[in-house]
Formats: structure tokens, C-alpha cells, sequence
């Protein structure tokens, strides 16, 4: 079916073409056919705010197209992006799993599909399948290490330089699927990347012209070009 944005909405998991190995995304048959009768679906613009950080949690996202970023904000109005959510990715879960408060804002960063799933419902749900039950403790340990991950990022890293170097190769990283990793589609504006490794919008541009000037990346409209990684992974390690 098709919808704004030039989209396809997804209306049934059963029916999926892009099923991948994510959590909700190819359980077991008799899992999916319960999860196609529990969840909603809806198409969602770019800027669009699936949960707010602080919110009592309804319940998840499954983002089926699209991509959202996962922020969080201090008191006095600094935010740091801590993930670019891509399709397959459970948006929520930690925060509805333990009935506490969302601890981020998700936010539509590209027009896309998601299917919501409310709290109780997939309570029952990971009740009468615990093979998917298993596979959400996995998940959340997952999550727990990338946050990790996230810290020894943000508060190892020596200089706003090499923040951006372990960016660019996390990028080329979660692009390893496609037909070449070192393009990217660049979706995030200076600012956005600025709040994902702690820095300026004045700096991301200054690093954007430096790593261009040094041959480390190209631009090509929206596609970022990684030219020369082994020399990010250098500035990484040393």
C-alpha cells in the first residue's frame, strides 16, 4: 500500500520483504503471527516524536523504514544523540521492560514506518513465547554494552577529531551489509553530529573541511565517501 512520503506501508509482518534477523522481525512463525495481531502500524514525518524522554512508557517502536535518533538532555538544554536508529532496531524496550521512565527522545530523523506494541500486551506476548523472551535479554544486555560504548566514546577519546574518526568507522561499520560501506548516506545536519560526539556545530565543520583537505572523506551531495580508512583507524588507536 502506498503512502506520503513515497513510502510502502508494511500492513503485514506475514508479508514482509525486508524481514531480517532483528528481534521482532523473524521470530518463529506462531511469534509472528501473534505479533501481526498486537501491534499498529503508522507512517510518521521526519521530525516527528515517537516518546519523549521522561515519558511513563507506553510501550515499543519496531522501526520498519525510516531512521530515528535517540537523544537525551541535561537541565540546562544540552543534548547528545546517543544512536541513529535503523529499520528492524526496538525503539523503548529497556524503559517498557522495567516500567521506568523512556530515558530518551525518540525522533524521526527521515519520513518512515513504525509498529507500536503496547506494554501490556507485549508483556503477555514475551509470557507465552520465551524464545523471544530469550532473544529480548539478549537485547537489553546489548544494549547496556553499547551504552557502554558509548561512555568510553565520549569520555576516553582525547580529542573532538578522534570522536569523529570512531564516528565515520561505526558509520562504514553498520553499513558493512550493503554494496560498498565507505558511502554513506548522510542524513544528520552539523549540528546533530555535534551532538553525538560532544562537540560544536563550529567544530564538526572545521573537522568536515580538515578530513576533506587530508583525503580521509568526500561528499557527493548527501553520500559521505570514506577514502582512507585505515588512516581513521590509525587516529583511532593511537
Amino acid at each position: 500500500m502506498c503512502a506520503p512520503y513515497g513510502l510502502n506501508i508494511i500492513d503485514n509482518c506475514l508479508n514482509c520483504r525486508v524481514r531480517e534477523e532483528h528481534l521482532f522481525c523473524n521470530p518463529p512463525l506462531p511469534a509472528l503471527q501473534k505479533l501481526n495481531e498486537i501491534k499498529s502500524t503508522a507512517i510518521y514525518p521526519k521530525s516527528a516524536m515517537l516518546f519523549i524522554e521522561g515519558q511513563l512508557p507506553r510501550g515499543i517502536f519496531v522501526l520498519c523504514t525510516g531512521k530515528a535518533k535517540l537523544s537525551t538532555s541535561s537541565s540546562e538544554g544540552k543534548t547528545v544523540i546517543l544512536k541513529i536508529s535503523e529499520p528492524g532496531d526496538v525503539l523503548g524496550l529497556n524503559a517498557t521492560i522495567s516500567n521506568r521512565p523512556y530515558e530518551v527522545t525518540a525522533e524521526m530523523v527521515e519520513p518512515g514506518q513504525a509498529n507500536f506494541i503496547g506494554r501490556d500486551a507485549l508483556l503477555h506476548f514475551l509470557r507465552e513465547h520465551g524464545e523471544v523472551a530469550l532473544r529480548v535479554a539478549e537485547q537489553l544486555s546489548h544494549n547496556y554494552y553499547s551504552a557502554y560504548e558509548e561512555v568510553r566514546t565520549l569520555g576516553l577519546a582525547t580529542s573532538p577529531s578522534e570522536k569523529f574518526a570512531k564516528l565515520l568507522l561505526s558509520w562504514s561499520a553498520n553499513a558493512a551489509h550493503s554494496t560498498d560501506a565507505s558511502h554513506i548516506k548522510l542524513t544528520l545536519t552539523h549540528e546533530e553530529i555535534a551532538e553525538m560526539i560532544g562537540t560544536s556545530r563550529e567544530t564538526v565543520s572545521r573537522l568536515f573541511s580538515e578530513f576533506k583537505r587530508k583525503q580521509l572523506l568526500q561528499m557527493k551531495g548527501s553520500t559521505l565517501i570514506i577514502r582512507n580508512k585505515p588512516a581513521l583507524e590509525r587516529m583511532v588507536h593511537t
